[in-house]
């Protein structure tokens, strides 16, 4: 059963949404759960690899609005996601210069809406998100986008490598947005087959994803601050992308 358009409760309603291929933003499992629907719950989680959080009964209480949870509630996503590898050679052959955007596990929900409006405003081909300790596509992230997490095609990967993988075997270049190099965004060529990564709000691009891009780029800050909010940031490096298009 369901108590809001994007949250159902109940165990068994959980697996069956699993199993009808719904597409789960999270599952909050009360902590200290047991018993042997739990344990078909649990492992359909692991094999779908959905993220999930072990909360206490007040979170599932105020989740689901009543006390009939069973001791788990999931959120349902309100968009439907696309195959990456699918997107990408749909893309590749009606546009010899696509731009996409890579989110290394941004987690703020209102960062993410605001950045996926400024992506479907210049024009990027889709949006690649990884499946676990990303925000999540939910109501909020629908109204802080203006409705344009309609309007762009956003994949969910395993892990942010998987879509580099992807994006070098398509003769994609990477280009890193991070202030650990030298190189300015006014020294990258953006007007050519790409994909944009940003980072998460607190640690940047992962160390790991830096050595697999073809560009590492930084904004000039003039000011004392040392940062930019990662949606101002994404859509600066968007519009020198557009500016170099155009």
């Amino acid at each position: 059963m369901t108590s809001e358009a994007t949250n159902i409760f109940g165990i068994r309603a959980i697996i069956e949404a699993i199993e009808s291929g719904s597409t789960i933003n999270k599952i909050y499992i009360q902590k200290g759960l047991r018993g042997d629907l739990f344990y078909q719950l649990d492992k359909l989680i692991k094999s779908k690899k959905i993220s999930v959080s072990s909360v206490p009964v007040e979170k599932l209480n105020r989740l689901s609005k009543n006390n009939n949870h069973q001791g788990a509630v999931a959120q349902i996503s309100p968009v439907e996601f696309y195959d990456l590898e699918v997107l990408i050679e749909s893309i590749v052959d009606i546009d010899e210069n696509p731009m996409f955007l890579v989110l290394d596990q941004l987690s703020d929900v209102r960062n993410f809406g605001a950045i996926i409006r400024t992506a479907e405003c210049t024009g990027v081909n889709g949006i690649i998100i990884q499946k676990s300790g990303s925000a999540p596509v939910n109501a909020e992230t629908i109204k802080t986008s203006a409705g344009a997490a309609f309007k762009i095609p956003i994949c969910k990967v395993d892990h942010i490598k998987d879509a580099l993988y992807l994006f070098q075997a398509s003769g994609i270049k990477i280009v890193a947005a991070t202030e650990k190099t030298d190189d300015s965004i006014f020294d990258i060529n953006f007007n050519q087959p790409i994909a944009i990564v940003v980072g998460s709000e607190d640690r940047g691009v992962n160390p790991s994803v830096l050595k697999m891009v073809d560009y590492k780029a930084k904004l000039p800050l003039l000011g004392e601050i040392e940062s930019l909010n990662v949606s101002v940031a994404c859509g600066a490096f968007l519009y020198e992308s557009v500016r170099q298009r155009l």
